[in-house]
């Protein structure tokens, strides 16, 4: 029977692919030089942003990946049924448990899980194009019954193996292939909640006995052919000039900045950390979420972070005032940063004005489930380097609901204790409390 675990769950290994830097040097040395990781998409032909611009992972593509981060034998067999998002994720994962020292066959399989956030994935709407087209009838109107019938050559221009290319437990089958861990393997699938939600379930996998390491990452795009018209509808999409685009909790904010991400954090008992000589990154002191909706099912998202981090810096048993800062997921989104904002002020109380929050969307932009732990790195690499990594753009504070926003300069701290929320437009939340 496994046996329980009552003692600190940590974090010794960080993989990163971002708009900003594909591993933690590139990703740091972009965070300490306040540069951001906007420019015009190289790797797709079209996208609807402003300008094309949007936070890309310009030194990935999937020839590259096959001799570098993803040169691992089954890897290379199996990009042809990864989509992009999906590339990405595994290579985060991979880089990071390098990054944490484990080396093939170090430690039982049955011990090492996997817990992987992803969001629904769509595909180019070239893959559908002719199948599509085969569908219309004499009047130009789609045809589902056509659609359903494959009974002839009407699907033969899709891709192979279609579907697998977009599945978003995809991540999570391919890492553990990959690097063969048989123990707990699970998918979450819900937007930038999904970042909190992996690292409460894989600590509390670790917790319960069923592994002693979880490799526990997020992985998304907005950065999309499909995906960024959807958000040209349903959100305002900055324009401007390119480095000042994202100006998160701004008063004069513009709107978001399209991205893609991924993140994998190495998840571990401080005891098997400690048994094998890791270095041991950060710890993870809380976690809690909250979805609330009214009766209309019209979202609250600032109840739902409220109670997220109300839940969570309990959990930790720290008060808000211990905080060194927050940060935040808010990504100039013109109404959503205030509901962040207002949040915050609510969860700080007496020590809103004098908490410092940072809100690192200013570096990557917006990429849905790839954003949450990747932010969590701003924060974690910050504080390793003695300092809370400033927001970019930002000049002055919404008067609605001022916060104490690092700006200009990076802020040297010495208190390593942070507070990490996201939410949703759905009103689903989660909260993060980690000590570095």
């Amino acid at each position: 029977m496994s046996q329980a675990y009552s003692g600190d769950i940590v974090i010794t290994g960080i993989g990163l692919m971002s708009s900003i830097g594909i591993g933690e040097d590139a990703f740091w040395e972009s965070v300490e030089g306040g540069q951001c990781g906007f420019r015009r998409a190289e790797h797709l032909s079209h996208v609807g942003t402003p300008d094309c611009i949007g936070g890309e992972v310009t030194d990935f593509t999937a020839k590259s990946a096959r001799k570098t981060h993803l040169a691992q034998k089954h890897v290379k067999k199996q990009i042809k049924v990864m989509c992009r998002e999906i590339q990405l994720g595994v290579a985060s994962a991979l880089q990071a448990v390098q990054h944490a020292g484990i080396e093939p066959g170090s430690m039982p399989a049955e011990r090492i899980g996997v817990d992987f956030g992803a969001n629904l994935m769509s595909s180019p709407p070239d893959v559908l194009l002719d199948a599509g087209v085969a569908c219309k009838t004499d009047s130009s109107a789609f045809s589902y019954d056509r659609w359903g019938n494959c009974g002839d050559d009407r699907f033969k221009g899709m891709e192979p193996l279609w579907l697998l290319r977009y599945l978003p437990n995809m991540p999570g089958c391919h890492i553990g292939i990959a690097v063969d861990a048989r123990g707990p393997n699970n998918s979450i699938t819900h937007d930038e909640a999904s970042g909190g939600l992996v690292l409460s379930e894989a600590a509390n996998i670790i917790r319960r006995g069923r592994a002693d390491v979880m490799i526990t990452g997020t992985t998304g795009t907005r950065l999309h052919a499909v995906k960024s018209c959807q958000h040209t509808l349903w959100d305002t999409l900055a324009d401007g000039p390119v480095a000042e685009r994202c100006r998160p909790l701004d008063k004069d904010r513009r709107g978001e900045v399209l991205a893609e991400s991924a993140c994998t954090f190495i998840l571990e008992s401080r005891t098997h950390a400690e048994a094998r000589g890791a270095t041991i990154l950060a710890t993870l002191l809380g976690t809690a979420a909250s979805c609330v909706l009214d009766r209309d099912g019209q979202a609250n998202e600032q109840l739902a972070i409220e109670r997220a981090a109300t839940a969570a810096l309990q959990r930790a048993g720290v008060s808000a005032a211990e905080l060194g800062h927050v940060n935040v997921g808010a990504s100039g989104h013109l109404k959503r940063d205030r509901y962040e904002s207002s949040a915050i002020r609510t969860i700080l109380a007496d020590s809103a004005d004098s908490v410092p929050v940072t809100a690192p969307k200013s570096y990557l932009g917006s990429a849905g489930s790839g954003s949450p732990l990747s932010e969590m790195a701003v924060s974690i690499l910050g504080l390793r380097h003695g300092i809370v990594p400033k927001t970019l753009n930002f000049r002055a504070p919404d008067e609605e609901a001022p916060l104490n926003v690092v700006g200009e300069e990076h802020l040297v701290t010495d208190n390593r204790l942070f507070l990490k929320t996201n939410v949703t437009r759905m009103g689903q939340s989660s909260a993060v409390v980690i000590g570095v």
